[in-house]
């Protein structure tokens, strides 16, 4: 990857003190550093809150109790989620389909209506 050697940093620093001058390079350098602690220290706080983050979420979910839901396979619907039945099928007699309701009925119209 990029790696800066020895020379590199004179070399940069040479540079630097030219274009820069004797007067402003102190001054550049200290902010330099200045903004480089700045991203190290965020760097630290952001892993450290990532840290904490999934030490916790594996804590919770080691924890046994009633808000982690079992596992299971998916082969189809479970009965015990399934819908209950409508009003319409209740009345239906046995061995006859509920009648379908109209599509109409169920969809609200999209369109405006104007007012008086």
């Amino acid at each position: 990857m990029f790696e800066v050697g020895f020379t590199e940093i004179i070399l940069i620093l040479g540079i630097a003190l030219v274009v820069l001058g004797p007067e402003k390079l102190p001054k550049v350098a200290a902010d330099i550093g200045r903004w480089v602690g700045r991203a190290r220290a965020m760097a630290r706080q952001l892993r450290s809150q990532l840290d904490e983050e999934v030490i916790k979420a594996d804590r919770d979910w080691t924890r046994p109790g009633p808000t982690r839901k079992p596992s299971r396979p998916a082969t189809g619907p479970d009965p015990a989620e399934a819908p209950a039945p409508t009003e319409a099928a209740d009345a239906a007699p046995a061995g006859e389909s509920p009648p379908a309701q109209d599509a109409a009925e169920t969809r609200p119209d999209p369109t405006p209506k104007p007012s008086p």
